[in-house]
């Protein structure tokens, strides 16, 4: 029952003692108080976490989630219907991995109802958690993650329990192996050295450095939207426009690009589950950070309730197919555009182990993909996705 793994949020909670206005997030939201709520035709579902022992020189946001839904609370509610949840916290078990377990268990039965779980607070290492959450449902998982750094130290404890700067490489190591792709936004290469940056290579994962999309915040949507799962860490923005992390830098992405890219993942069909990890009040100063992951959540809501359902194996009648040549491929390669969103995808050809016919995946892709192709050029999105597929 999910209601095992969840603490309910006490009467005296300051965002729920505070009075709303109907339009605001903290009237229209359903909380889990007193009964756990019925989740009939709930959408999202809000998750505070409250665990940081294993965020390293960061402790202190196991505090998070409850500033984050005062901020939150406060926000209106767009042009929407809203159906959302807030299912109170999961308390930090005897030991970190109890807490892993807790969350995983969470996320996999709200994923089952297809409800997106929305998890907030704690250290980056229950971005581990939120991928244990796919174990079960039968799929290949592609992670997306804005960080300044990989995290691949390979560190656990005696319970084999990652903590923040080394999840990733509990998730590669996980077995079964479920991860099809990870792909990073925004790290910065002073604080990544060149071994991992050539082993993402070899793995064929998908990294881009912070200047990459500088002004360019667009080209980062259809890396998002490959994504079944999305995890932020908000040492990922710079320390002015986000000061509450201890591990905050000078340099990162401004809050309008986060913003930005939250709604990005909102309007993804495909994409799950989502956390924002590392806030720490003990930093905020004047809460701006608990704002700030607020309004991301905001636009993340907002995309979320303007998804467009355009998966190109839905139907075919809502796409205009496009046909180019590289140089090095002796068949055609097909784009598709989307009526409804204008968004592009392309075919990666693959051989199946039960056909002797090539088949194809549709990966997201951007027009710039497209025109590259037109001028004869392998657009590298298609290089290294044929490469994991051969």
């Amino acid at each position: 029952m999910l209601e095992d793994f969840l603490q309910a949020l006490s009467p005296d909670h300051g965002a729920l003692i505070e009075s709303y206005y109907e339009s605001q997030i903290g009237f229209q939201i359903t909380k889990y108080t007193d009964r756990f709520p019925d989740l009939e035709g709930i959408n999202l579902a809000f998750i505070g976490v409250l665990e940081d022992r294993k965020a390293i020189q960061n402790e202190g946001c196991a505090e998070g989630p409850n500033k984050i839904r005062k901020a939150l609370y406060q926000l209106n509610v767009g042009d929407f219907k809203l159906k959302m949840v807030d299912l109170g916290n999961i308390l930090p078990g005897n030991t970190v991995r109890d807490t892993h377990v807790a969350l995983k268990n969470v996320c996999h039965e709200l994923m089952k109802l297809n409800i997106v779980p929305i998890i907030v607070g704690g250290g980056h290492d229950l971005t581990y958690a939120q991928y244990w959450a796919y174990e079960n449902l039968d799929k290949k998982v592609d992670m997306v993650v804005l960080d300044s750094h990989f995290d691949l130290d390979a560190r656990v404890d005696e319970q084999q329990t990652p903590d923040s700067i080394s999840y990733l490489n509990s998730i590669i190591l996980h077995e079964p192996h479920y991860l099809f792709n990870y792909s990073n936004i925004g790290y910065q290469t002073y604080y990544v050295n060149q071994d991992s940056v050539e082993l993402m290579h070899q793995m064929y994962f998908d990294i881009h450095r912070l200047g990459a999309f500088r002004n360019n915040t667009a080209e980062t949507e259809p890396i998002i939207r490959a994504a079944d799962m999305f995890s932020v860490d908000m040492a990922c923005i710079k320390m002015s426009d986000a000061p509450g992390n201890a591990n905050a830098h000078p340099n990162g992405f401004y809050a309008e690009e986060v913003c930005q890219m939250m709604r990005y993942a909102g309007i993804s069909d495909k994409l799950s589950s989502v956390g924002v990890y590392e806030y720490n009040p003990k930093f905020d100063h004047r809460e701006q950070t608990a704002e700030l992951v607020a309004q991301m959540l905001w636009c993340f809501i907002e995309g979320y309730y303007q998804r467009k359902n355009d998966l190109p194996a839905t139907s075919k009648k809502d796409f205009i197919k496009y046909r180019a040549t590289f140089e090095n491929i002796s068949s055609e390669v097909v784009f598709l555009k989307s009526k409804k969103s204008d968004r592009w995808w392309m075919q990666i050809p693959y051989q199946s182990n039960t056909s002797k016919n090539e088949r194809f995946e549709l990966i997201p892709c951007s027009y710039e993909d497209y025109r590259l192709a037109t001028t004869g050029e392998m657009p590298e999105r298609w290089w290294r996705n044929y490469q994991k597929m051969i």
